[in-house]
């Protein structure tokens, strides 16, 4: 199971942070999130316009780096996003 925590500004419409999927074999950050459907795919747009930084247990990667079973991912969300579909924590 790979863990996927939003952090800093990060948050859904519906103001979930924290997020569980399996995966069968190792696979790319981006892949992992586009298998969370709708709910987390306006944070590949922000990945690659360096609004949100990404990490693999603890060290700095990015959309490309391969996850596998037992890896958490966090992805911080710092000033200046914009307008996203993902909104401020309150």
């Amino acid at each position: 199971m790979i863990t996927i925590s939003l952090m800093g500004q990060l948050q859904t419409l519906e103001g979930e942070r924290d997020f569980a999927c399996e995966v069968p074999s190792p696979m790319s950050v981006r892949q992992v999130i586009q298998r969370q459907g709708m709910q987390l795919r306006h944070l590949l747009q922000l990945i690659r316009e360096k609004k949100v930084l990404v990490t693999i247990n603890k060290k700095i990667a990015s959309e490309d780096s391969l996850v596998q079973d037992g890896d958490a991912i966090k992805l911080v969300g710092h000033d200046g996003m914009g307008g996203t579909g993902l909104g401020p924590s309150m």
